[in-house]
Formats: structure tokens, C-alpha cells, sequence
């Protein structure tokens, strides 16, 4: 019996998916429920599962093409499995065929860890291992679970070709002087072109869309992390022994940030047509970096939310943004937007805002620097702020009292609780 496999519902608003890449081809079995290829839409990979154990008969739609939801892309064949085990040849008692047997044997041994191997390796890391030609077996992953990632993959892809053996150099010429070798035929400088994932070209045109419909300006504070530190490091411990995560920083940016867009009700608008939006809800979208590139999913009426609440959406949703589960629900919507460039080291930046949205918050590097406090010159751990508005709807006095606002929430954090 012979069964189709076709494109599974995509998530609502999205037109189209790309096919990325097959995991099997023709003529290899397949299990049910095994991963046969990789859909890539502008947020999120889907994966097509087998329905049912058989073989792959006959691929109908190639990898890089465009599909839409109920496309026909494979056929499987569910009696061709037993058909192709009853048909194999008895192992002869002769040495010839003993060895042509063991060597099938190491064959599918091979081939069987190789797939096991590309199983646990994520779309960008497979992407790698097949361009490159990797021995799949062998790339020790670090991510979750054994997990191998697109880093695992690129480091593999430059040991593979350090150690590669040098080519045999060919006999010379005897007849002809030897011709200068061209610049670009030197080693070291090849050249690889590599189509844009969907995800990468959708968020290349959600920035120049930003930039070229909004009046982008950046202002910028600093803030004294001395008190937050200090209140981290008293209640981290019985903070996730009570409540099972940890007490990172972004929770208290996320409420110094809501008590600022309270005060400041513009900073959290949006602008349609002629009109301003003012939204009456708070939905913070985090900036989370993964290998497919940029995502900020969004934690929705953040404001009712506990420190707790914040750090464990938090979490969950880089855990997922990471393993390419988060769908384009938890991506939607959003009203203000918070993104830590000082988790990579850096020290000042102007980040882009996320449109339609009028305003997002740039966090980064903790700095330990000499600051005079009462006289006194004093180290502290010191973080630069900046915000960046459209200063169509936004003043500057406002976007100025508004990171003030961050500013001083931050270094009294009293003022979180007392709403002051």
C-alpha cells in the first residue's frame, strides 16, 4: 500500500513554506513518526513525519523549492520494506560472499549511525555537516541530550579540512614556463554562496522597513547595578529553590521597563495611518539570538506577572526559540521590545526598533568603572542603557524621563514594589 505524504497545516498568516532539505531519499526505509524533511517558514522549521514504517518509493517536490500547506512531496511504500527483506539473498557459506556480507553488514552499520547522528543535529548543523561532506558519526555534539549544533558542525567542517592530506602536485611541464597561479585561484580564497534562510530575509526586511518608515533616534543613560547585584545575591538561592528557575537580571529590567511605559503610555504606542494606538496592555517582547538568527517571542500582560513568571517564560521561550519549536503565536504581537547585546560583550550599541512598535530598550555589558558617589570616587558595576524611539509620536523629553524612569527603578529596586 502506498501512502502520500504532503505538507502539514502551516501556522496562520503564513502563506508558504520552503523545503530545506530531505532527510531521507528514495529506496531507504523509514520509520513511523521519523523526520523525512525540514519546512522552514519566516519564524519557525516544521518537521514532516512519517505516518506509517516502509520505504521512501519517490520524492516529488526537490529541496529549496517553495510548498504550500496540503502539496504533495513524497510517497511511501508500506509493503516495500517486507517485500525488500524477503527478497535479499541467503548469506553463501563461500569466503567471497562471507566478506561481501560483513562489508554490507559495516555498510548499514555505517549508514545507520550516520543517521543517528544527523537525527540529533539541528537544521543548521545538518545544513553544514551535508555541504561540507562530514563524517556524521563522528561529530561529538554539546548541546542538550548530545544535541549537535551548527558550531559543532563548523568546527568539524575546519578540522576536516586542516587535516586534510595535500594533493599529489602533478608532473611539470617541460615544454611550457610555469604560469602565475590568479589571485582568486589561491589558496584560502574560495567563495561560497548560500541562498538566505526565510527567517534571515524576513528579519533583513522587517529592519529596513523600520528604519525607512520611522523617525529612529537613540538616546542613551547609564545605570549603577550595585543594588540589584546586591539583591541577587542575597535571594538567588532560596529564589530558585522556591520557584525552580533562576533570578536573572532581564526580570528586573522587564518591571523597571512597565513601570516607565505606566508613566509614559506613548513609549508603549504605535502609530497606523494617522493615528496613534495607545495600548492599555503590556506585552514585552525579549530578543533571543539562536542559530537561525534573531527572535523575540513575547510575554504577554507582563505586568501581571511575578519575577518568577518573567524569568520562566523567559527561559521557556529561548529553550524552544533554540530547538526551533516556538511557533509564530508566541512571536506575534508585542507593544515593547527589551534586547541584551551584553551577553556577547557589548558595551554600547543603537538597537533597531521592532515595527510596528514605536520603542525598544537596549541592554548591555556590565562594567566594573570608577564613578565619584558622594564625593568619593568609588568602583561600581555599571551598565550603559539606550533607547531607541520614533520620534514621530515619541519627543525626546519623553524618551529621556522615560529611560530615567529605568534608571532609577533599577538602582533602588524598592521602587518596584512601592510603585514610586
Amino acid at each position: 500500500m502506498s501512502v502520500e505524504i504532503r505538507v502539514p497545516q502551516l501556522p496562520e498568516s503564513v502563506a508558504d513554506a520552503t523545503l530545506v532539505a530531505w532527510r531521507k531519499q528514495p529506496g531507504q526505509p523509514v520509520s513511523r513518526d521519523e523526520n523525512l524533511a525540514d519546512l522552514e517558514t519566516d519564524k519557525v522549521v516544521l518537521e514532516v513525519p512519517a505516518p506509517i514504517s516502509g520505504v521512501l518509493r519517490e520524492i516529488k517536490v526537490q529541496s529549496g523549492a517553495s510548498v504550500k500547506a496540503g502539496e504533495l512531496l513524497a510517497v511511501i511504500d508500506e509493503a516495500a520494506s517486507a517485500t525488500a527483506t524477503a527478497a535479499a539473498p541467503a548469506p553463501s557459506a563461500t569466503a567471497g560472499n562471507g566478506k561481501a556480507a560483513v562489508a554490507a553488514a559495516a555498510s548499514a552499520s555505517a549508514a545507520s549511525s550516520a543517521s543517528a547522528a544527523t537525527s540529533r543535529a539541528g537544521p543548521a548543523a545538518r545544513r553544514v555537516i551535508e555541504q561540507n561532506n562530514l563524517a556524521r558519526g563522528s561529530i561529538a555534539g554539546s548541546g542538550p541530550g548530545g544535541r549537535i549544533t551548527k558550531n559543532d558542525a563548523l568546527a568539524a567542517a575546519a578540522a576536516s579540512t586542516a587535516s586534510a592530506p595535500p594533493a599529489a602536485p602533478a608532473a611539470p611541464a617541460a615544454a611550457k614556463p610555469a604560469a602565475a597561479v590568479p589571485a582568486a585561484a589561491r589558496a584560502g580564497r574560495t567563495e561560497q554562496r548560500v541562498p538566505m534562510t526565510r527567517l534571515r530575509a524576513r528579519i533583513a526586511e522587517r529592519l529596513i522597513q523600520a528604519q525607512s518608515t520611522q523617525a529612529l533616534l537613540t538616546t542613551f543613560n547609564e545605570v549603577d547595578l550595585t543594588a540589584v547585584q546586591e539583591l541577587r545575591a542575597r535571594y538567588k538561592d532560596s529564589f530558585e529553590k522556591k520557584h525552580g528557575v533562576k533570578l536573572g537580571f532581564m526580570s528586573f529590567f522587564v518591571k523597571a521597563s512597565i513601570e516607565a511605559l505606566k508613566r509614559f503610555p506613548v513609549v508603549n504606542a504605535a502609530v497606523e495611518n494617522n493615528d496613534i494606538i495607545y495600548h492599555e496592555y503590556f506585552d514585552i517582547g525579549v530578543a533571543v539570538s539562536t542559530e537561525r538568527g534573531l527572535m523575540v517571542p513575547v510575554l504577554r500582560d507582563a505586568d501581571a506577572m511575578s519575577f518568577a513568571d518573567v524569568e520562566s517564560g523567559i527561559a521557556g521561550y529561548a529553550a524552544r526559540a533554540r530547538t526551533g519549536s516556538i511557533t509564530l503565536e508566541d512571536l506575534t504581537g508585542g507593544t515593547f521590545s527589551i534586547t541584551n547585546g551584553g551577553i556577547f560583550g557589548s558595551l554600547m550599541s543603537t538597537p533597531i526598533v521592532n515595527a510596528p512598535q514605536s520603542a525598544i530598550l537596549g541592554m548591555h555589558k556590565i562594567q566594573q568603572r570608577p564613578m565619584a558617589v558622594n564625593g568619593q570616587v568609588v568602583i561600581r558595576p555599571m551598565m550603559y542603557l539606550a533607547v531607541t524611539y520614533d520620534h514621530r509620536i515619541i519627543d525626546g523629553r519623553e524618551a529621556v524621563q522615560f529611560l530615567v524612569t529605568i534608571k532609577d527603578c533599577l538602582e533602588d529596586p524598592g521602587r518596584l514594589l512601592l510603585g514610586v
